[in-house]
């Protein structure tokens, strides 16, 4: 039993990273119907550049405003020289390819900047496991899920109680009569690339503690996020949560109980059943567009 409540443990922080990430997701495709397949090399570089100010000896916690920093920057980038180009065409592929490319220019400079090799990131945290209810639990862990749900809940609290992001909920919600009402949708749509990207940057210096840092650790990342995005439904917060929960402990019990081969398989396979009973996620809402 305490084996089992180990993995859950494990698995709710590991979900907790994918929701973060896939929150990301929601937050362009809310705005501008696009989506960022750039965010793991978004959560890439915000580790490497984290690791870069932390080995000289900045403290963690000063960082990590800087990396949130970094990542804004990045997500503008990315908005301004991929996507805009493509809204303004309304190229239907266009920002899918624009986001690829960069995210994959985005990487090749990380190999030449950094290395091809893993580095080992230093734990802010002590590293002896903590026993909550029989379970050994990372203090990292911990600081995984609390920083995930943090982050979260900052961004809503954003949404519903300031000037700008109810701007970027009227964008969400309406676009076209957003810019009638004087929105500059523009400057929402580059707003929620940047944050997307600052989310992502943000479970990179998270999660990095826990696992090696590297040029191609953001890769199965954004991935297995996007799919926490469908499972969970692109328009639900919660569902998101819920999916990366459930893909989390998924992965770590499968691993422990049948193989790590097989770890990857649980979530792909509730993936397919989702876009075949329920194609806008679990707790997702299917839009009716009029003609």
């Amino acid at each position: 039993m305490a084996i089992l409540l180990q993995l859950i443990y494990s698995g709710i922080a590991l979900g907790m990273i994918y929701a973060v990430i896939a929150f990301g997701y929601q937050l362009t495709f809310a705005t501008s119907g696009t989506l960022n397949f750039g965010q793991g090399d978004a959560l890439m570089l915000g580790a490497l550049v984290g690791l870069t100010l932390v080995s000289p000896g900045v403290n963690y916690w000063l960082m990590i405003p800087l990396v949130c920093l970094f990542g804004l920057l990045q997500g503008a980038f990315v908005e301004r020289i991929g996507v805009r180009p493509a809204i303004r065409i309304k190229s239907e592929f266009g920002w899918i390819m624009s986001t690829i490319a960069l995210g994959i220019i985005f990487k090749n400079v990380a190999e030449n900047v950094w290395g091809r090799d893993d580095l080992r990131f230093p734990s802010p945290l002590p590293e002896a496991p903590l026993k909550v209810f029989g379970a050994n639990v990372l203090p990292m862990e911990l600081l995984v899920v609390g920083g995930a749900l943090v982050m979260m809940l900052a961004v809503e609290f954003f949404n519903r109680k300031t000037i700008f992001g109810k701007a970027v909920v009227a964008t969400a919600n309406d676009r076209d009569a957003a810019a009638l009402m004087g929105i500059n949708t523009g400057l929402v749509i580059t707003f929620s690339y940047a944050l997307s990207s600052l989310t992502a940057a943000f479970a990179g210096v998270l999660i990095a503690p826990l696992t090696l840092t590297g040029a191609t650790m953001g890769a199965v990342l954004g991935l297995k996020a996007f799919a926490v995005a469908i499972i969970g439904g692109l328009s639900s917060g919660l569902g998101i949560v819920v999916g990366g929960v459930i893909l989390g402990i998924a992965e770590t019990t499968t691993g422990f109980y049948i193989s790590t081969g097989y770890k990857d398989v649980p979530g792909l396979v509730l993936l397919l059943i989702v876009l075949a009973l329920k194609p806008a996620g679990l707790f997702g809402k299917t839009s009716i567009k009029k003609v």
